[in-house]
């Protein structure tokens, strides 16, 4: 029988096709989950179900369903590691272009350290400028006055240093989710950070160089190779509204925790583009272009980092033609003091829970747990941002009835009342937005 952290790849897909015929084909389970039934999945988990009643029908329990949060050094059975120079292991996404995610219990401090943020690239990463300092960038297009401005120029007084915490998330975080899988890294929910970072407003540069009244959107450009080596290829190139250009926390950025920013991520200068897709937050910067139109760069327009404006069919085909960019991302929600798969002493009735939630442009209103299979959920307490952009803490505790085979369901509610789905909605060719309830399996006994 499968035990806790060890997934059975064919059940996943079983469930995928047809939960309620993998229920009956797997559990025995027609309708509630009891006698026989009960008593598979009961072995299969290693531990009674207290719930087992409330368990929905046609869901497989989270413990065969998602490899377990690795241990120290990794765990068989679980996500394949990697460890990094200067980096806390990670759980590994690719290594051309090189990707990896934070379990969730590594994103548990309130400013993310550079050893555990996860690393996203689309290309090589380029060879450290022996002066930092004389690194150049450059604004330019629909502006009266380019700018050329240095590193060194950067932070030498002209413009006003700030110092902000700022939310960074892949706009794939959350990809693993969507049924059907999609193309692309199957991120979980570690591909976030909230660094502490600083440097120059954009719109602090741009006013210097005098925006035209055709300024309407910007390209961004990036000294790292494209993975063929041509230098004539970007490896990414995006751009963003004006108006996201103009926000008082988009920043030109030129330290990260008050130290240099590390080469991995995005050394001298990048960009840092708070609450929207990272890819917007273009490392080792170069060049901003402003366009009197929406930029046309490699990772622009088609499904690229664009969502359905209306549903589409899930494994469905599409150009595109009728998406919109991936702006603001949704609400999600983090679990950093409990992983997925822990085992706890027999006789423990009182659980802590503490964690993060964000949601793009907007804040967090409310944080929910259950233990219940989301038959009943508990409000969690849910603390202020830093600063408008930064994620926020929230913590409670939950009450379990007895030993045995639980999970821990959690989910965020923004400001405007858009709750994390129970399933990833608004399936798209490229996985991007996908925010459920996340679920951690937890035996006690």
């Amino acid at each position: 029988m499968p035990s806790i952290g060890k997934p059975e790849r064919g059940l996943e897909e079983v469930y995928r096709d047809d939960p309620e015929r993998a229920d009956a084909l797997v559990w025995g389970r027609r309708g509630a989950l009891k006698g026989a039934a009960l008593a598979s999945m009961g072995a299969a988990l290693g531990a009674a179900i207290p719930f087992a009643g409330r368990l929905p029908g046609g869901l497989l329990p989270a413990a065969l369903a998602q490899p377990a949060a690795p241990a120290a050094g990794g765990a068989q059975g679980g996500p394949r590691m990697i460890q990094l120079e200067g980096k806390a292991p990670l759980i590994l996404q690719g290594e051309r272009p090189l990707n990896a995610e934070a379990p969730e219990t590594l994103l548990d401090d309130e400013i993310t350290p550079a050893a555990k943020m996860f690393v996203r690239n689309n290309g090589q990463v380029p060879e450290a400028p022996s002066d930092p300092r004389a690194w150049k960038i450059r604004i330019d297009g629909e502006v009266n006055a380019p700018l050329e401005l240095t590193q060194g120029e950067l932070e030498g007084g002209r413009f006003p240093l700030v110092t902000r915490r700022l939310q960074l998330e892949c706009g794939g975080n959350g990809r693993a989710s969507f049924s059907p899988e999609t193309r692309g890294n199957q991120w979980g929910n570690g591909a976030i950070s909230c660094a502490e970072w600083t440097g120059v407003r954009l719109r602090d540069l741009l006013q210097a160089a005098g925006l035209k009244d055709s300024a309407k959107f910007t390209g961004h450009f990036g000294a790292d190779p494209h993975l063929s080596g041509d230098p004539d290829r970007q490896a990414i190139s995006r751009g963003m509204r004006i108006e996201k250009a103009l926000d008082e926390d988009t920043l030109v950025a030129i330290r990260m925790n008050g130290q240099p920013i590390p080469l991995l991520h995005g050394a001298p200068v990048r960009l840092v583009t708070p609450g929207w897709p990272g890819s917007l937050s273009q490392k080792w910067l170069r060049r901003i272009w402003i366009r009197d139109r929406p930029h046309d760069g490699q990772g622009m327009g088609g499904t690229s980092y664009r969502v359905p404006v209306q549903p589409i069919v899930p494994g469905s085909r599409n150009d595109g033609r009728d998406f919109r960019d991936l702006e603001s991302m949704p609400v999600r929600s983090v679990l950093t003091n409990l992983a997925h798969g822990t085992r706890l002493a027999a006789g423990t009735r009182q659980v802590d829970l503490r964690g993060h939630a964000w949601a793009g442009d907007r804040t967090v209103r409310a944080v929910h747990a259950s233990v219940d299979f989301g038959a009943t959920w508990q409000e969690m307490r849910v603390e202020q941002p830093a600063n408008r952009h930064a994620w926020q803490r929230w913590s409670g505790q939950v009450a379990l009835p007895s030993d045995g085979y639980f999970e821990v369901w959690y989910r965020a509610t923004d400001s405007e009342g858009l709750m994390q789905p129970h399933l990833a909605a608004n399936w798209n060719p490229q996985g991007y937005g996908g925010n459920p309830i996340s679920r951690a399996a937890v035996l006690v006994g």
